[in-house]
């Protein structure tokens, strides 16, 4: 008699808590911030993001901060998106509140960081930024943020309070699992050489930003 042998089929990784150590961070205001640091273990896509924790973070629901990873506005100061200002009113507000920052490696809405600077040659054709990534053959947004509830549930957060203007970071997170229970928006950070760039996210992508009356786009 021949025993059966049942296959054991591993179970999928469920997201967890990889390294948390501390990390001290000059704001742009020369104020030094307290953070910690956390990378994980299972996230959906397998990239490296990772999330900061500031002050008191255990409120009921915590300011959460989304930021996609832009080399060109957070390490080099581009004046051609809002990216960089946004994180640093980021740090200054969790540092002053209490909150998570959750880095994304989502350069350029998705598409890497060599597709955003093709991008940006197209922009200096003539095209939006969406216009552009479509002729790149991408999508207009392809990010997807699945990886961050997963980090959101491997630090036991399931009620935030989002920071954003994006419309698409709520219904995500919500259908994913996240209760959103309110959203604070960011600044206001424009310029001569980031309005157009402004304009097309509130045109096709529906961000809540009040910008000035202007004529003709810049």
């Amino acid at each position: 008699m021949t025993a059966s042998c049942a296959q054991v089929v591993p179970l999928k990784d469920v997201p967890s808590v990889r390294t948390a150590a501390q990390l001290p961070i000059h704001l742009a205001d020369g104020r030094e911030a307290a953070s910690t640091i956390y990378s994980f273990h299972g996230l959906s896509d397998g990239k490296e993001h990772v999330a900061l924790r500031f002050g008191n973070a255990d409120a009921e629901a915590p300011l959460v901060r989304l930021h996609s990873e832009c080399m060109s506005g957070d390490v080099f100061g581009s004046a051609r998106c809002d990216c960089g200002p946004q994180l640093q009113e980021s740090l200054r507000r969790l540092h002053e509140e209490g909150g998570y920052l959750l880095y994304m490696r989502q350069e350029g809405r998705g598409i890497g960081l060599y597709g955003k600077l093709d991008a940006y040659r197209l922009q200096e054709q003539g095209h939006d930024t969406f216009e552009a990534n479509r002729a790149l053959g991408h999508g207009d947004d392809e990010r997807d943020y699945t990886a961050a509830a997963d980090m959101l549930k491997a630090l036991g957060i399931t009620r935030i309070t989002l920071v954003t203007n994006n419309p698409e970071k709520r219904r995500q997170l919500q259908a994913l699992g996240i209760e959103v229970a309110a959203v604070q928006p960011t600044g206001l950070f424009s310029g001569k050489h980031n309005l157009r760039y402004l304009q097309a996210k509130v045109r096709h992508t529906h961000h809540t930003l009040a910008l000035p009356e202007t004529g003709a786009e810049a």
